[in-house]
């Protein structure tokens, strides 16, 4: 299959974090952001620069910048929103980096969560775009990209129109380009969880069609209705060699925004189980998808409740030499599941066997084919 490349990022310190208990230590945070830096991720985003008047959980960002011990070869990154955010990630950097800088362009396209998370209003935030624009021409910015939030509907509003998204993201482009930038990167966010996969196909194929020339996607998808992952393999499909997109995603898949309706049930599409589906079509990450599993357990002691992901769960499909053995006792609760790690530790005490001799091979296969690669003896 002709994929995409794929960038891939970390975003539960600061989407995760977020919006759950403020009073979370900042020992447990440090503890898991080097965990993760320890798992082959490449790209993490650590927190955001954000009034703790508005987002408590964010008031110890800058000493968690000063006091957890970055990992050579993981960029670690924040939410750079605006010239006062960008000053202070210079600040501190290292350990973050710092990207190139490019103006731009974002737009929440509900106008009710618009002024629900920065309080201004769609026209509002448009007529500050020339200024946005000039002040980054002077000071030598030349690349940009453009952004929609709550791109396909809203818990307000309803659902949106394709032509809408494409008007909004237009009016962007549009004025960019007036200013000789290059745009090269679009971005689709589903801020209230309203994306279908049939949604995703035919709008990655009109905007290719509009803009040919823009290479770079990027895709945040939130998941209070489940359907982030399959968006996100659709948007895989729209897309060929030639494209570039960066997913975000949580650990767990926790995370969400205050001001949508949905509150921390908004999710996301949990790390694990993305890139599980990524190793499984060919798309590798470089990521050890074990030490993904013993991160989110982490969360979940962190946070005090299971997250959402089911990877972390049930386990990755399991292949040789680890298929489950025939004569596995019964498995009913989420902790005996965990034996696809733990192994007989998990059930000891609470599982069952109800056959009363083992279950052994040959397994069936279709007659005059050879049998699978499975032993045929009891394992």
């Amino acid at each position: 299959m002709n994929w995409p490349s794929v960038i891939y990022s970390e975003e539960v310190m600061r989407e995760g974090f977020g919006i759950a208990d403020a009073r979370i230590p900042l020992s447990a945070r440090i503890e898991l952001l080097e965990a993760l830096s320890e798992t082959g991720l490449k790209r993490i985003a650590v927190g955001a620069f954000v009034s703790p008047r508005f987002v408590p959980q964010m008031e110890c960002f800058e000493e968690l910048l000063t006091s957890f011990r970055p990992r050579p070869g993981v960029d670690y990154v924040t939410f750079i929103h605006n010239q006062k955010a960008r000053s202070l990630a210079e600040k501190f950097s290292p350990p973050l980096a710092l990207e190139d800088e490019v103006c731009t362009l974002f737009q929440d396209i509900c106008d009710v969560h618009q002024r629900r998370n920065v309080n201004r209003s769609i026209e509002e935030s448009m007529q500050g775009w020339p200024k946005l624009i000039e002040d980054a021409r002077r000071r030598g910015v030349k690349r940009a990209r453009a952004g929609i939030a709550s791109a396909w509907g809203s818990n307000f509003l309803g659902k949106f129109s394709q032509d809408y998204r494409l008007w909004s993201l237009a009016q962007q482009i549009d004025a960019l380009r007036a200013a000789g930038m290059e745009v090269f990167e679009i971005g689709l966010h589903d801020s209230q969880s309203f994306c279908l996969p049939h949604e995703m196909e035919a709008d990655l194929r009109e905007i290719k069609r509009r803009w040919p020339e823009v290479k770079n996607f990027h895709l945040h998808m939130h998941d209070a209705r489940g359907m982030a992952l399959p968006c996100l393999y659709t948007a895989l499909r729209a897309l060929d060699a030639s494209h570039t997109v960066l997913v975000e995603g949580t650990l767990g898949g926790v995370g969400g925004g205050q001001y949508c309706g949905n509150g921390i049930a908004s999710g996301m599409v949990p790390t694990e189980d993305l890139l599980h589906m990524l190793h499984g079509m060919g798309i590798e990450t470089g990521v050890d998808l074990d030490k993904i599993i013993e991160c989110v357990w982490m969360l979940d002691r962190v946070l005090g409740h299971p997250t959402f992901g089911h990877v972390s769960k049930a386990g990755p499909r399991p292949s040789e030499p680890h298929l489950y053995d025939p004569n596995l006792p019964a498995i009913e609760s989420l902790n005996a599941a965990r034996h696809f790690k733990l192994g007989s530790a998990a059930y000891e005490g609470e599982a069952y066997s109800p056959w009363k001799q083992p279950i052994h091979g040959p397994w069936f296969h279709i007659p005059g084919q050879p049998a699978t690669k499975q032993k045929d003896e009891l394992r």
